[in-house]
């Protein structure tokens, strides 16, 4: 073959390599599954189209019952008469499903005029603590729902996935601005999140109310922030009066995380209320050092005159904070912060956590008899704990504000006004100018029990 033939036959080739290519890259494009199709006409900016749902796609990973995907994929198409029916069967096979009651609420909706809120929560980095707080937005979605909607209208939620990654969660921010229909959002769960997104937020004039960030920081952070958990501020002097008053100790040793917004404020407030009540902070460990020892940090907190470990460890640090637990094995008085409320201290702590004493905002033994009880209960079939109900109340609160005036500035401005309340699991709901809750600590204490299924439980301190 002349040198001519070979060049011809060289280019033929190329060309035909570069058509195949072309063509597969299409066909590889063009695969977009219907899940994917709606997440884009739903939210527009492709990095977080996974990361929203009204009901077309689940958020959480793992096995998935036939029914419930059958649910969303028919909620994708807007066959919601048959989205329904399918999230109805899930939900009887599994009635603790928040997600799934959140979509069926919301299949039922279908395209009818209603209003909508969303919830950001860390799905992928704290399923369990985000399905804490689903449980509350589905509750109160559900019961405003069944009683005729809000002035008739009734309420969507839309559930976003930020992973407590402030980084996403101002993604997710930016997204939620962007679509008018919704009117406000019950998160972010970190005190860094919240602090990230808050702008984003008060920037789309969209109101946000967290259940769970209780950092100093926020306090008069934005206008459009709002927080149903009491601060740090009334933590740490709950915390502080008890371990002065109660139990008659001066000297403690606080554990803490400095790369938590969350860790530092409680660690900074419990530090100045221990101080002014005539009592020192012997000793500052940080949780997240590389050279951290759980055992060298206890033996150098005993030789400082330490009678009182203080544990404001954040969720990132617990498993650290629980090695503090296992090493002082009852030597120490033990004090914690909300984030030490959780099934792992109790399963992992076990006897060497008995006696801790925790301040959490709310405790289902404090109002046993209360409506929001009895009705989670039967909802659930099961007992909820702090994050839920102040979930609850956030939600109670977006949809009283939303009752008199269903715009964005409405929202914030109802929220804002001096004769503003709402009905929540854990009382009145109202807000001061600086966007923070006027409410309470409970105190909660670890003993033997089988409410849990660990052999402790959280029980209220009297």
């Amino acid at each position: 073959m002349s040198q001519k033939n070979e060049t011809a036959v060289l280019v033929l080739s190329l060309l035909i390599t570069l058509a195949l290519v072309g063509v597969g890259f299409w066909w590889f494009s063009s695969r977009i599954t219907s899940q994917e199709k709606t997440s884009q006409s739903l939210w527009g900016n492709q990095s977080i189209k996974f990361r929203i749902s009204g009901g077309e796609k689940t958020l959480f990973a793992g096995a998935i019952s036939p029914k419930k995907q059958a649910g969303w994929q028919a909620f994708a198409s807007k066959k919601f008469a048959v989205a329904a029916a399918n999230l109805e069967a899930a939900l009887q096979a599994k009635p603790n499903d928040p997600e799934g009651l959140i979509f069926l609420n919301n299949a039922r909706i279908g395209d009818q005029k209603s209003y909508t809120i969303a919830v950001s929560v860390p799905i992928g980095t704290d399923p369990n603590g985000s399905l804490e707080i689903l449980r509350g937005v589905a509750q109160a979605q559900n019961e405003i729902n069944q009683a005729g909607g809000v002035n008739g209208v009734p309420v969507k939620v839309a559930i976003a996935n930020d992973d407590n990654n402030p980084v996403i969660a101002q993604q997710i921010a930016n997204e939620l601005t962007k679509n008018q229909e919704i009117l406000g959002v019950i998160g972010p769960y970190a005190s860094d999140v919240s602090l990230a997104a808050a702008k984003a937020y008060e920037s789309g004039q969209l109101v946000t109310i967290s259940p769970i960030s209780t950092s100093v920081k926020l306090s008069g952070f934005s206008r459009y922030f709002f927080r149903t958990v009491p601060s740090d501020y009334v933590a740490a002097r709950s915390l502080a009066d008890y371990m002065l008053t109660k139990l008659k100790i001066k000297n403690a040793a606080v554990f803490f995380n400095s790369q938590s917004s969350y860790s530092q404020s409680l660690k900074s407030e419990f530090v100045t209320a221990v101080s002014l009540g005539g009592g020192e902070v012997s000793s500052e460990f940080d949780l997240s050092a590389p050279d951290f020892s759980a055992a060298a940090s206890f033996k150098q907190a005993k030789a400082r005159g330490a009678k009182l470990l203080m544990l404001a460890a954040n969720t990132a640090s617990l498993d650290k904070a629980l090695q503090v637990v296992q090493v002082n094995s009852k030597q120490l008085s033990l004090l914690g912060g909300d984030d030490v409320y959780t099934p792992k201290t109790l399963e992992v702590g076990a006897a060497s956590a008995e006696g801790m004493v925790v301040a959490v905002p709310w405790h289902i033994k404090a109002v046993p008899n209360s409506n929001f009880v009895r009705q989670s209960k039967q909802l659930w079939n099961a007992d909820v704990n702090w994050r839920t109900a102040l979930s609850y109340d956030a939600a109670q609160a977006l949809i009283a504000a939303i009752k008199r005036n269903p715009t964005r500035l409405g929202v914030q401005q109802a929220l804002i006004a001096s004769d503003f309340s709402a009905p929540g699991a854990s009382g009145i709901v109202r807000f001061l100018p600086s966007g923070d809750r006027n409410s309470t600590i409970q105190l909660v204490k670890i003993v033997r029990g089988d409410r849990s299924r660990t052999g402790y439980d959280f029980e209220p301190v009297q």
